[in-house]
């Protein structure tokens, strides 16, 4: 299922990796076990942050895909289920047969 991860970083946690080969090799960890389809970085309300979607199989792979964020960026992690405009036309057709 697509889904889509928003995370924004702790700034103090993510200005104490102040060595750019961890911080890519933390980054390139994290988007290694995603495999997004998509991902955008920004800042929000101060802080970095990330929006990535991505497939994803099984729920149980909710632990590995987000402790690293949690545990080495500090980051306030949401996920959820998303569509991309194809699903929402097949979705609508869907709907329109199911009335």
């Amino acid at each position: 299922m697509r889904m889509m991860l928003r995370a924004v970083m702790d700034t103090k946690q993510t200005n104490d990796l102040t060595d750019p080969a961890r911080i890519q090799e933390i980054w390139g960890r994290i988007l290694g076990r995603l495999d997004p389809e998509a991902a955008y970085f920004s800042p929000h309300q101060g802080c970095r942050s990330c929006v990535i979607v991505f497939d994803m199989q099984d729920s149980a792979q909710l632990p590995v895909l987000l402790e690293p964020l949690f545990r080495e960026l500090g980051a306030q992690v949401e996920i959820q289920p998303c569509m991309n405009k194809d699903d929402l036309m097949r979705g609508l057709e869907e709907a329109a047969k199911a009335r």
